[in-house]
């Protein structure tokens, strides 16, 4: 899968944005996110990584939205250089992050302000993530971050206590496998219900036996249908949400 997926990416690379890692600093500590523009008046896409922090499967995706005509900037919330491969680490590093929650705020809003400055439109900006990244999405929306829209693919879909979507200030689109075993769909149903009582607008699709971690390209967990249903309703959101 990887290697179409490589094969793809070539045959478009005439079309391609020449992103460029960029550090910036949060609270006295650096991050090093990804900035990849089209245009100055394009709209924005903030993306958030998974628990293996900001990889080359983030800068793909990345590429894969220049080409539908957006500047993405695609956020570090670990911190510069750390790019976690054993599990151990990523759950430590995400475990810090969902204990400590005005911390992961901060580090969203920071990132979004960063990208502001380098030219991206944040007043036309759509908030998406994936996994742990999405679970982070929600984070900004519950804290009422000003966007456009907030999509999660495959992501947490818990919420802390004492946490709630009044200040929600967009839509929220949610990409979710019924087969995933690691967000239960309780909690899909619960957030349905949370949403509704906060009377944000809201979009929920399942996919039949798609695991976590549906959509990482040549993963054992990928499920092609999947992920090009969910990209599809992505994009279709991001259309209606940015024009």
């Amino acid at each position: 899968m990887k290697l179409v997926f490589g094969l793809i990416l070539s045959c478009l690379s005439m079309f391609s944005v020449a992103g460029e890692n960029r550090i910036y600093n949060v609270k006295g500590s650096d991050y090093e996110g990804y900035w990849a523009k089209v245009s100055d008046n394009a709209p924005l896409v903030l993306l958030i990584h998974d628990w293996d922090g900001l990889t080359d499967y983030e800068i793909q995706r990345a590429e894969m939205l220049n080409k539908l005509g957006y500047n993405v900037f695609a956020a570090d919330l670990f911190g510069k250089g750390i790019r976690p491969t054993e599990v151990k680490d990523k759950k430590q590093h995400t475990g810090e992050l969902y204990k400590d929650r005005e911390k992961l705020r901060a580090l969203l809003q920071g990132s979004l302000d960063f990208a502001a400055k380098l030219g991206g439109n944040a007043d036309n900006v759509v908030v998406m993530g994936y996994c742990f990244g999405g679970a982070a999405v929600l984070e900004s929306a519950r804290a009422g971050m000003p966007a456009k829209g907030f999509v999660t693919f495959h992501g947490g879909l818990g919420t802390p206590d004492g946490q709630s979507y009044q200040n929600t200030s967009a839509p929220i689109l949610v990409l979710h496998g019924t087969a995933d075993s690691a967000i239960p769909m309780s909690q899909f149903a619960a957030l349905a219900e949370q949403l509704e009582a906060a009377k944000v607008p809201h979009e929920m699709i399942t996919y039949s036996g798609a695991p976590h971690a549906f959509t990482v390209f040549g993963s054992p967990r990928y499920r092609e249908d999947a992920d090009k249903k969910s990209w599809a309703s992505f994009t279709e959101f991001l259309a209606v949400q940015t024009n």
